[in-house]
């Protein structure tokens, strides 16, 4: 449709996006690099440097401990020769040379003598980095070394974009002669700290900058270790040879122990094992250890956090591969549920969270996040992965210890997530604090009408709608497990009635799909999105109005070529280089793709596959990011970025792993000990694909399907126990 807003719809509300992220600079574009452990991450540039004036840092619970860490030799800056990281994601190396320095040295060095190698990783609240200075020339080497730090203590807000009037206190520095402390006195009452350590102590150290001063003959090489820890007792020894290797030792073993959960996935695709080692690798170093069990932040560096809806549907797309990572969500979130009424953290009983922070503006109320509920989705998403991980594993220990918080949940969905008793689950935001929308499309400007007008609430969101069909379903097969006979046979009831009502009033003959949302006078929001996507991933779409969405997400307006755009091309508010209004996302690829394989539309499945694996080819570590512009496909071009994407992000990473079951059909039956294979095929990309140690029970397969002529033939390479493989074609 050639509809375009009218003009006051198009102005910009000044106070309409207040929790939005500045763009100030392309994340994307200048190759950022990434860590995180626990609660901490760092955000550096190709070369180890921490940039001041930009989002860089090292950052603790939502805090920058370290806004600055930058490094000349000489006098200058040394020379990015590469920079990678490991495999599994446990250290960034850098490996740098020196610029021409000959006549401006008394000894002369020439450019490319010096090689320096930075190490960094993260360790339990701590950045450690090894530098190795090693002379290649054929001269002595007089180095004057110089490190450059700052610690700004800057809330992870007030770097997305978002202006404080008033900050805590600086306490002054203390400096001795191998350490720096800083000190930050925060409006919330907390002292922040940040301790820097060297080894060898430095020749000269100050409250911003520590200088080593050496020579390197012939081949000589010098070693120096840094520390950064964030608030620390101050009783950690010093940095070393010792405390480095401990500390990394450490690391690799714990992303070993999270990472040998999983099965494996091998491919005939070489490309592709990249990929998915990556997404693999992300998503465990992404998974913080809680009292509850594992749960992946949702993305670097804007959301290294606990997310409700984005651990929800990151444990949807990796139950197949790891359920233990569903059983630590499925825990933590309902150890957080809530249980008052709290209108500035939009909390009401029974709701499940949406996020977490611990910053200084968390804590004093200056954002709404200490702990929000502001999600429409995250609490039927909650019912889902309950009977999902209940379906994939059998363990009814897990379910019967959440079962008071599924039912809590179902509670706020039969009465306060339906505010007008129509049978909808609608949002509002209850102060003007909080997200104005409360889907995963959550932009101020991402429901709207065909005139590109706002939708004025409350709104109920299509996806929603399924979502709390497929969590009635789930929590029926939950009650039934548990022996409550008639709370399954009422829920089932009640999801067949929504699915009659959501055909009836969000189905829109002319767009030929349903309709993005209904507002609050309920009139449908007649725009082709891919929120409809999700009604084919949980099930509520009829099978034939099915395929008018599956027509209408392929189609050139919806499918860019590199994924399924969340809005079409020619809708009022389109714009390829949005947040929620044209852009493509992975996670929501990998659910439409779940979707219509539900519906028997693999070939469409695949062809989202292959379009989002072209993508990562063109992208750095093979990662997909959170997001990336709609532009459409051209030939012999990669995909546009989207400049302030988190990378890695946990429900990207997962998409490839759920578009493999999508592709396989893999399915689970504890009761009669099977994996089965429905009607699998492979997308053209891909002539084999091995899963091994898929785990059901006590049992484990290994599973190979390989092209075969136009099908695939199937085989179960080894068995443990008496888990059965059954294929139907």
């Amino acid at each position: 449709m050639d509809t375009q807003p009218p003009e006051e719809a198009r102005l910009s509300d000044p106070g309409a996006e207040k929790h939005g992220i500045a763009v100030i600079e392309s994340l994307a574009g200048r190759q950022a690099r990434t860590l995180k452990h626990g609660d901490s991450f760092l955000l550096a540039d190709a070369a180890g440097t921490i940039r001041p004036g930009s989002a860089d840092g090292f950052y603790h619970l939502d805090t920058r401990h370290l806004s600055r860490l930058d490094l000349r030799l000489n006098g200058y800056r040394p020379i990015l020769l590469s920079s990678t990281m490991r495999d599994d994601n446990a250290a960034l190396i850098c490996d740098l040379t020196n610029p021409e320095l000959a006549g401006r040295e008394a000894t002369p060095l020439h450019s490319d003598n010096l090689h320096i190698r930075r190490t960094q990783f993260l360790w339990e609240a701590t950045l450690y980095e090894r530098m190795r200075i090693r002379n290649f020339g054929n001269q002595e080497a007089r180095i004057r070394l110089e490190l450059r730090f700052e610690a700004d203590f800057a809330d992870i807000f007030e770097v997305r974009g978002t202006a404080r009037c008033q900050r805590g206190n600086y306490r002054p520095v203390e400096v001795a002669a191998s350490r720096v402390t800083c000190r930050y006195l925060g409006r919330d009452g907390r002292e922040r700290t940040t301790e820097m350590r060297f080894d060898p102590a430095p020749d000269e150290i100050a409250s911003d900058g520590a200088v080593f001063e050496f020579t390197l003959a012939p081949g000589e090489a010098q070693i120096l270790f840094i520390q950064v820890e964030a608030n620390g007792t101050g009783e950690r020894p010093g940095a070393g040879p010792e405390a480095f290797r401990t500390a990394m030792r450490s690391a690799r073993r714990a992303l070993r122990r999270s990472a040998s959960r999983a099965a494996a996935i091998e491919t005939s695709n070489d490309i592709f094992n990249e990929a998915i080692r990556r997404s693999v690798a992300d998503l465990y170093m992404l998974s913080t250890d809680t009292p509850h069990g594992p749960y992946p932040y949702a993305g670097v560096p804007w959301f290294s956090a606990p997310f409700g809806r984005d651990a929800l549907i990151t444990a949807f797309q990796m139950l197949w591969l790891d359920p233990e990572l569903a059983r630590g969500v499925l825990r933590f979130l309902a150890a957080n549920q809530a249980t008052g009424d709290d209108p500035a953290s939009d909390a009401e009983p029974g709701k499940i969270l949406h996020e977490v922070r611990r910053s200084e503006m968390a804590e004093t109320g200056e954002v709404p996040f200490r702990r929000y509920y502001g999600s429409i989705d995250s609490t039927p998403l909650f019912v889902m992965l309950a009977g999902a991980y209940l379906e994939r594993t059998g363990d009814t220990g897990t379910i019967r210890e959440i079962w008071p918080n599924v039912r809590a949940a179902l509670r706020w969905m039969e009465e306060r997530g339906d505010r007008d008793g129509d049978g909808f689950i609608e949002y509002l935001r209850m102060t003007e604090a909080g997200l104005a929308n409360q889907g995963w499309k959550d932009s101020h400007d991402s429901i709207f009408h065909a005139d590109g007008r706002s939708a004025e609430g409350p709104i109920a969101l299509a996806e929603v709608q399924g979502y709390a069909y497929a969590a009635r379903r789930a929590a029926a097969a939950i009650a039934t497990a548990l022996g409550h006979a008639e709370e399954a046979e009422r829920q089932e009831r009640e999801a067949e009635a929504l699915r009659d009502r959501f055909e009836r009033e969000f189905w829109c003959d002319e767009i030929a799909t349903y309709a993005l949302a209904l507002d609050g006078e309920k009139r449908p929001c007649r725009v082709r999105a891919s929120n409809a996507g999700h009604a084919l991933w949980t099930g509520i779409a009829s099978p034939e109005r099915a395929a008018c969405v599956a027509r209408t997400l392929l189609s050139a307006d919806s499918f860019s070529g590199w994924g399924v755009r969340t809005i079409a091309a020619r809708e009022a508010r389109y714009n390829p280089m949005s947040y929620h209004n044209g852009s493509v996302w992975p996670h929501d690829n990998a659910l439409i793709a779940l979707g219509l394989a539900r519906y028997g539309f693999k070939v469409e499945a695949a062809r989202i596959f292959e379009a989002l694996f072209q993508a990562s080819v063109y992208i750095e570590l093979r990662r997909l990011p959170e997001l990336f512009c709609g532009f459409a496909r051209l030939r012999s071009q990669g995909p546009t970025f989207y400049p302030v994407a988190c990378i890695p992000q946990a429900w990207a990473a997962a998409a490839p792993i759920a578009m493999i079951q999508a592709c396989l059909g893999l399915t689970f039956d504890v009761a009669g000990n099977q994996v089965a294979l429905e009607e699998p095929m492979l997308p053209p990309f891909l002539d084999q694909i091995m899963l091994r140690n898929i785990r059901l029970g006590r049992g484990s397969l290994d599973i190979v399907v390989r092209r075969a002529g136009s099908g695939v033939t199937t085989s179960a390479l080894r068995r443990e126990g008496d888990l059965r493989l059954l294929v139907t074609c």
